[in-house]
């Protein structure tokens, strides 16, 4: 085995976190930013500079090709979903500490369980389902629910958790037949008009200052699916996807130096049952069915 080869593995784990800091200031920008202007504004300017790197991409790839659509009907359903996710998300960070609003959209390897066997046809195995329940008591944990204390905030990151698993549903269909390049491009093009589509409900003119820290996260967005991406490229999903929960680390550390916010009891224990709960299903899923 050559050396590149050897260290493939390690570079993954590198592209999986380092993936995972890029997303989290992405989400950092975002959640400052919307509280000062309208969420579909936000979102369509920020998808119009994510184009940037995605012609960059295309052009390595070999031309526009790549951008190929073959599966017109899973790319539109997956781009819906990835509308949906993307405007209760965002809209969750702007009402909740960033570190809660993350560690509740990670119930999605939950619901991507669930809906495994209706809808792809796997078999779960009561091991398996043992965690899911585990991790929406977790979910529930950090829910709050006592009468006036739920969290009615908390709702929306986890409707884009549910979203968010129904998009990786499709993806697994259509990623046999349509590039990584082409769904990302389709699904970007899609929250960018969707944005566009809320300019006349009340847009708010732009400071140059905040439209470049829209373009910084348009770039950080592409390159932490760029290097998420070729995480898996470089090393097994089963080594590299545990790295992906240090995201809340990153969310974690930016919340309290940007917003002084610090975790409280029902939210780390709920996060680390969501946590716990998706790295026993991801390691059942590298196992025979049990």
């Amino acid at each position: 085995m050559s050396a590149r080869a050897a260290a493939a593995p390690f570079r993954g784990i590198l592209c999986m976190l380092g993936g995972g800091l890029l997303l989290t200031i992405n989400d950092a920008v975002m959640k400052w930013l919307t509280a000062d202007y309208p969420l579909g504004e936000v979102l369509f300017v920020r998808g119009a500079f994510v184009f940037l790197p995605i012609a960059l991409m295309v052009w390595r790839a070999g031309g526009v090709a790549v951008l190929a659509v073959h599966d017109v009907r899973g790319q539109t359903g997956r781009a819906v979903m990835v509308v949906c996710s993307s405007f209760l998300f965002i809209g969750g960070l702007r009402l909740l500490p960033l570190a809660e609003a993350i560690a509740i959209a990670f119930a999605g390897p939950l619901f991507l369980t669930v809906l495994a066997r209706p809808m792809l046809g796997e078999r779960v195995g009561p091991r398996r389902w043992s965690a899911v329940v585990a991790g929406f008591l977790g979910v529930l944990l950090m829910l709050r629910p006592t009468g006036e204390a739920l969290n009615w905030a908390a709702l929306l990151p986890l409707g884009a958790a549910l979203t968010g698993a129904f998009r990786d549903v499709i993806t697994r269909r259509i990623s046999a037949t349509d590039s990584t390049i082409a769904i990302l491009c389709v699904t970007t093009g899609a929250v960018t008009l969707a944005g566009l589509c809320t300019a006349p409900f009340g847009w708010r003119p732009l400071g140059l200052a905040d439209l470049g820290l829209l373009a910084l996260a348009g770039c950080l967005l592409a390159g932490a699916h760029y290097l998420m991406i070729e995480s898996f490229r470089l090393a097994e999903a089963a080594l590299v996807a545990p790295f992906k929960y240090a995201t809340l680390v990153w969310a974690t550390a930016f919340g309290f130096l940007l917003w002084g916010d610090l975790p409280d009891q029902s939210m780390l224990a709920g996060s680390a049952l969501v946590i716990g709960s998706g790295l026993y299903i991801l390691h059942r899923e590298t196992r025979p069915f049990r």
